[in-house]
């Protein structure tokens, strides 16, 4: 046998070559699995690749023991050194279906986190068909040290259910909660279950269901394995149990055939690339995973001045203009955007239609009746203000009725058995059209160029659906492509206005994936209207998406008190802050309040890019009475903490697991009434005078 060992300051992979040329993974960070068998490290396959027509030796519907992906055969490996990290490709064959497979692995200097992905080429003289291919496979995750079936109830899985208004809502439960069991005939001939915990996302919305990630901490070995799906449209991912029940597989992919209607023929001499995923296991909570890979995020991402500088974005829409955005009723909001200190002011929707605009937009020209002096006299009155002028985009779509819906060829729209696919009175526009690219090119130029605008939020407010049948091998294919041809078109974009801003909204978090987030600097968390639920979410936004791209909304009301203002406010403080609301119709003491906290942020912000989330009181979910959310950085802790509705006036955080208090201050608001809070063995313990309060603390670590 041979190995092939790479590390960086902060990963470790290693993996042997069997004496039957068999590739397998043994140590992946703490994970060291170099003590099994012979017999089961042959289930340590690396690649999972199932080609149409080839046996399947599973049982059930999971994807594993594919052919040939449980075939494939050791040619050469290679490790390159990077500026910040290693790349190391492995390279298998297939003499029987003749496939070529490349396995890459991209380590890190400052992650435990490793980037993956795969590319499969048809070296033969037939074509192939492409049922299933992993971007990422391991087995024995988190069983270092606790081989046997004990893993269905020591480990722990993580689950963020993702909706619309209720984002990274996490689910914990046992493997065993979740339906994955180990079968036994009195402890002896384990054999494996049939069963699956399987993870999806169809259509274009990314995170329709579920956020793209999850999280399994062994609580038995104290090993936390954390991932993340990079696609922008559908994936998969699934954990079972392997041949003999005693060792847990995961499998991580973009779309496949049995889930995601995916399909690919490979013609002799292509190749096809999968999408990329990253994966790390560390020793340590939910918590510390997560922070490894905010480290990876970070890495990965487009560098820009925006997640460096974290300006504030007053945003007219929500619960505000609500879409009816006119010349006359701007003006007071510009006015008071720039009283509080905003640096940006956006007009959301609405500015390109008289009236009832969803189902007729596509033309994307501003409105005379909204904007009798053009809009770029409003533009200019923004930056006449100091701020940067910004308005709403939804490149994807024609409406149904929209003027040039009816003069556009089909093969401009996304189709299925010969007709347009309509979602919500609008159709879906094919990026893969280089057409429908350069009119897409033509929009951002004339917001840009002729509007003078340096942001835009780009919204996606409908979907695809499982795909499109033209030029395509499946309906998945389709979607597929067109996915990577809207990002390489977004590349475009950025390549020709790097100092733009376009922030990535998809009715909210619909799709916070980190292919989108990767080149957007801003992500638009939510739609959630409710400030309570708004705070629940603010709180764990940050488990899907860094800090400093996560934009929470603060809304103040029109008639509220000073709590509201304060619990609005400290949502987005420790994020980034959406400002919105008729802050114009506040009285003056309210608006103070307001201005308090943008101040006070203006304090800190540029540290947040460089600090880690940290979740004391666990990942909370929507109406939790007690929840907290802070960060951490050098010798010193931000921490939000809330008091939703509840009756519980008293709450501790214990905070020993990141240092010794040395000081704590109430930042904001400064001066306060309301709430009492005091030291006590590491652990901050408050008392808020009634429901619906929130407050922010700096802390001093020793």
């Amino acid at each position: 046998m041979k190995n092939i060992a790479v590390d960086t300051d902060s990963a470790q992979m290693e993996f042997e070559i069997l004496d039957n040329q068999h590739v397998a993974l043994v140590k992946m960070n703490q994970n060291d699995l170099k003590s099994l068998s012979d017999a089961q490290k042959q289930e340590l396959i690396i690649t999972e690749l199932q080609i149409t027509g080839e046996n399947f030796h599973h049982k059930g519907i999971n994807l594993v023991n594919s052919t040939p992906g449980s075939d494939l055969k050791y040619a050469s490996h290679n490790v390159e050194e990077l500026s910040n990290g290693k790349l190391l490709t492995i390279v298998t064959e297939d003499s029987n279906t003749n496939v070529t497979v490349t396995n890459y692995y991209r380590l890190y200097d400052s992650s435990a986190i490793v980037r993956t992905w795969v590319t499969v080429k048809n070296t033969g003289s037939k074509d192939l068909g492409i049922e299933y291919i992993s971007s990422y496979a391991m087995t024995g995750i988190n069983q270092g040290g606790d081989m046997g079936n004990n893993y269905v109830t020591h480990n722990v899985l993580y689950t963020p259910h993702n909706k619309w208004q209720a984002e990274a809502q996490w689910e914990s439960r046992t493997l065993k909660d979740a339906g994955l069991d180990w079968w036994s005939n009195g402890g002896q001939n384990q054999r494996n279950s049939s069963q699956r915990v399987s993870v999806n996302n169809n259509s274009s919305w990314s995170c329709s269901e579920y956020s793209p990630n999850g999280i399994l901490t062994n609580t038995h070995t104290n090993m936390s394995a954390v991932w993340q799906i990079e696609s922008k449209g559908a994936w998969h991912y699934e954990l079972t149990d392997g041949n003999n029940g005693d060792l847990l597989n995961i499998r991580l992919s973009g779309p496949e055939e049995f889930d995601n209607n995916w399909w690919k023929n490979l013609a002799p001499g292509e190749s096809f690339e999968t999408t990329k995923v990253a994966f790390g296991q560390v020793e340590g909570d939910f918590e510390d995973a997560l922070q490894q890979m905010t480290k990876y995020r970070r890495l990965i991402r487009k560098p820009n001045e925006d997640d460096k500088k974290l300006p504030v974005i007053f945003n007219d829409y929500m619960n505000a203009l609500m879409g009816d955005p006119t010349e006359e009723n701007e003006r007071p909001l510009i006015d008071a955007a720039e009283k509080i200190g905003c640096d940006y002011f956006v007009v959301d929707c609405g500015w390109y239609a008289d009236g009832y605009w969803w189902d007729s937009v596509g033309e994307w020209l501003p409105s005379k009746k909204r904007f009798p002096n053009g809009i770029e006299k409003t533009i200019q009155y923004i930056r006449d203000k100091g701020l940067t002028p910004g308005l709403w985009l939804e490149i994807e779509v024609i409406g149904i009725n929209s003027p040039i819906a009816n003069k556009l060829p089909d093969d401009w729209f996304f189709m299925r058995h010969g007709k347009r696919i309509i979602d919500c009175d609008r159709y879906h526009l094919d990026f893969r059209n280089p057409e429908v690219r350069a009119f897409a090119d033509k929009v951002v130029k004339r917001l840009v160029e002729e509007y003078g605008v340096g942001y835009i939020k780009m919204d996606y407010n409908i979907t695809t659906g499982i795909g499109t049948e033209i030029d395509s091998d499946s309906f998945g294919d389709g979607l597929l492509e067109h996915n990577r041809a809207y990002l390489k078109w977004l590349d475009s974009i950025f390549a020709r206005y790097p100092d733009l801003v376009i922030e990535n909204c998809g009715s909210g978090g619909m799709r916070h994936d980190y292919a989108m987030l990767q080149r957007h600097s801003i992500q638009s968390m939510t739609d959630q209207t409710d400030y309570l639920r708004n705070g629940n979410i603010a709180s764990v936004g940050p488990s899907v998406v860094t800090p400093e791209q996560c934009a929470i909304w603060s809304y103040p009301l029109k008639q509220g008190d000073d709590e509201e203002v304060i619990f609005n406010m400290v949502n987005a403080m420790l994020v980034r802050i959406h400002q919105s609301g008729f802050l114009n119709k506040l009285d003056e003491h309210r608006l103070d309040l307001v201005a308090e906290g943008i101040k006070v942020y203006k304090t800190y912000r540029e540290k947040i890019p460089e600090m880690l989330p940290i979740w004391p009181d666990g990942l909370d979910r929507l109406d939790d009475e007690w929840f907290s959310y802070g960060l951490k950085g050098d010798h010193e802790l931000y921490l939000a903490v809330w008091h939703g509705k509840g009756d519980q006036p008293e709450h501790e955080v214990s905070l020993e697991k990141y240092g010794n208090i040395q000081s704590i201050d109430q930042i904001y608001p400064e001066k306060d009434g309301k709430s009492k809070f005091n030291v006590e063995n590491n652990t901050l313990k408050v008392n808020f005078s009634k429901p619906k309060m929130a407050r922010l603390y700096h802390i001093t670590l020793g």
